[in-house]
């Protein structure tokens, strides 16, 4: 194994190699992970079994000394065997019952993704002026690292943490004219999370938000069918079907053999037939109820001695 601390500290085996930049520090990772005792098979700690992980930002959430060393070594996909000694890991107490005193303990650690925040973090650390002052290239970083968290949290199904990151990027990107040269590159990053707006505000089942996100990606871009499927998506749940059928339209004339695109036609349709169905069976039942009672008159019948002259 590599000293990779040159004290002995902690040593690494690189099981499956990754790909890319080494992880920053101060970055958020996302990591699979398995610790074990000594002469011990099943792992004292683990979240491999969890159904969904979460982003950890280094030198905060992760507590562990010779973790956080670890990944500082490893890229995205890089699967390795750490051996971390006493003072790397629990120290000379421990971590009762679990973890004995000077303890030596393997992980066995894979890294999913990481996400560097640094950038991000220090902007949002900055007042406004200062933020105004940022060159354009770190503005775009700070906002694309935005997008990536809410794209993290949308696929954990986080709908409204994913929004609020979302809003984030959005409020960057809009805060100060840029010239004109400038002002494409804002278009293009800007389109990006108006898009995931629309879908999220879907989501959340706001169609009226998705839809004015929507159009304000068909604003950058008129003929962006993903953008034009939103807002048919958001018109269809409101029930506004001429809207919907206009949009969706458009889409599928950008995108003629889109599976989604085509089945949310088809969705529209069968929509619209039951709301016809509704308002002809309303109908029905209002010109029912004015109907008049039926107007035939009443013949009166008489008995024979009814009928009998008297004196």
């Amino acid at each position: 194994m590599q000293d990779i601390t040159g004290d002995g500290g902690v040593l690494k085996e690189v099981v499956r190699t990754g790909s890319g930049e080494l992880v920053p520090r101060d970055a958020s990772v996302l990591v699979k992970y398995s610790g074990y005792l000594e002469y011990m098979d099943k792992p004292f700690d683990t979240n491999r079994y969890r159904r969904s992980s979460r982003l950890m930002k280094l030198g905060k959430e992760i507590t562990l000394w010779g973790m956080e060393i670890g990944l500082l070594t490893m890229k995205k996909g890089e699967l390795a065997r750490f051996l971390f000694m006493p003072h790397y890991a629990y120290g000379t107490l421990g971590c009762p019952p679990l973890i004995p005193p000077n303890a030596t303990v393997l992980f066995e650690i894979e890294l999913m993704d990481f996400l560097d925040s640094a950038e991000s973090d220090s902007f949002f650390a900055l007042t406004a002026g200062q933020q105004d002052m940022f060159p354009l290239q770190k503005v775009l970083k700070v906002a694309d690292t935005e997008r990536q968290f809410g794209n993290y949290l949308f696929r954990q199904k986080h709908f409204m943490d994913a929004k609020d990151r979302y809003k984030r990027a959005s409020l960057i990107l809009c805060r100060r004219p840029y010239s004109e040269g400038e002002q494409s590159q804002i278009d293009a990053a800007k389109l990006l999370v108006f898009l995931n707006l629309s879908f999220t505000y879907l989501k959340l089942e706001h169609p009226a938000r998705a839809l004015m996100y929507g159009e304000k990606a068909l604003e950058i871009d008129e003929r962006n069918a993903k953008a034009l499927f939103r807002c048919g998506q958001a018109c269809l749940s409101m029930s506004e079907y001429e809207k919907a059928r206009d949009f969706l339209i458009k889409a599928q004339k950008e995108q003629p053999f889109n599976h989604d695109i085509n089945c949310e036609l088809k969705k529209l349709a069968s929509c619209y037939r039951e709301y016809m169905d509704k308002q002809k069976e309303m109908c029905c039942r209002m010109f029912a109820r004015l109907r008049l009672p039926s107007a035939e008159p009443k013949v009166k019948t008489f008995s024979p001695q009814q009928l009998k002259w008297t004196d």
